[in-house]
C-alpha cells in the first residue's frame, strides 16, 4: 500500500483544502504523488457540495518541484516512458486549471519547477513575503515544457523569456509584479488572507462563479467579433433566467440574503 503524501479535508462551508504532506522532501512530487494530487482535484471536481479549493502544503515549502529520485528515474527511462510520464503531469495540471470551483494557492518557502506550475493553475495565489520562486529546469539540462502554457498564461511571454532561460530565483513581491501572485503578506497573516478570498468567493452565486470561471477561458484570446459578441448576449441571458440567476435578483430587490449563503 503506497503512502498517502496528499490529504483532501472538506468542511460544511464547502472549503476543500488540498495539502501537500511531503515536508521531509521539501513537497517535491515524483508520479505518485502526480497520481495523488490528480485523484484529490477530480475528488474535489465531483463533490457537488465543495466551493472553492485551497492547495496548500505542510511544512516549510510550498514545493521544491520535482524530486531528485523520481528524476533520476526518468533518465534511465525511454522516450515512451518518458513521453508517459510527461503525460501524467500534463494531465494533473490540465485537471486542476479547468476545474470549475475557484481554486487558491497557499505558498510559502519555495516554490521552484513544477511547483510554479501548480501556482499559475491556480486562480488566484497568496504568498508569504519570504517566499521564493524559480523556474529551474535549465540547470539540469531541462526545459519547463509541460508547465509552460499554464505559468506563460499567468506571467506573460515577455517575463517567461527571461526566467525560463535564466533560471533566477525571484521574490514573491516580484511574482506578483508579473501576476503570478495575487497578495503577498507576512508568514503570520497568510491563513487570515486566503480565509478571506474564501469569505469573498462563498457571498457568490456558486452556479455563477463557476459560469465566470467557464467564460475567461471561453473569451481570453478571441477576436471581439460578431461571433464572441453574441456568445457573452446568450450566457447573460441563460444566467438571468437561471434558478440562481432568478434567486439573486429577487434577493438584491428585495434586500435580503441569497439562499446561498448559510
Amino acid at each position: 500500500m503506497s503512502t498517502e503524501f496528499v490529504s483532501t479535508v472538506i468542511d460544511e462551508r464547502g472549503v476543500a483544502t488540498v495539502t501537500l504532506d511531503n515536508p521531509e522532501k521539501h513537497n517535491a512530487f515524483d508520479d505518485i504523488i502526480i497520481a495523488q494530487l490528480t485523484a484529490a482535484f477530480a475528488e474535489v471536481e465531483a463533490n457537488v457540495d465543495a466551493r472553492v479549493m485551497v492547495l496548500a502544503s505542510n511544512g516549510r515549502n510550498f514545493s521544491a518541484g520535482g524530486d531528485l529520485n523520481w528524476m533520476k528515474r526518468m533518465a534511465a527511462y525511454s522516450h515512451e516512458e518518458n513521453l508517459q510520464d510527461s503525460r501524467a503531469l500534463a494531465d494533473m495540471l490540465r485537471t486542476l486549471n479547468f476545474m470549475t470551483r475557484p481554486t487558491i494557492a497557499r505558498i510559502q518557502g519555495v516554490a521552484f519547477g513544477g511547483a510554479v506550475g501548480l501556482v499559475s493553475c491556480c486562480d488566484m495565489a497568496v504568498a508569504s513575503s519570504k517566499a521564493m520562486f524559480c523556474l529551474s529546469e535549465v540547470k539540469i539540462g531541462l526545459m519547463p515544457a509541460t508547465i509552460s502554457p499554464y505559468v506563460v498564461a499567468a506571467i506573460g511571454a515577455r517575463a517567461a523569456r527571461r526566467y525560463f532561460t535564466t533560471a533566477e530565483r525571484f521574490s514573491a513581491q516580484q511574482a506578483q509584479t508579473m501576476g503570478l501572485v495575487s497578495e503577498v503578506v507576512d508568514d503570520g497573516e497568510l491563513d487570515a488572507a486566503v480565509a478571506a478570498l474564501v469569505d469573498a468567493i462563498l457571498v457568490n452565486s456558486p452556479a455563477a462563479v463557476a459560469a465566470s470561471k467557464q467564460l475567461i477561458f471561453d473569451v481570453a484570446d478571441r477576436p471581439l467579433d460578431t461571433e464572441l459578441v453574441e456568445m457573452t448576449c446568450q450566457r447573460i441571458a441563460d444566467i438571468r433566467a437561471s434558478t440562481e440567476g432568478q434567486e439573486g435578483l429577487s434577493a438584491f430587490l428585495e434586500k435580503r440574503k441569497p439562499s446561498w449563503i448559510q
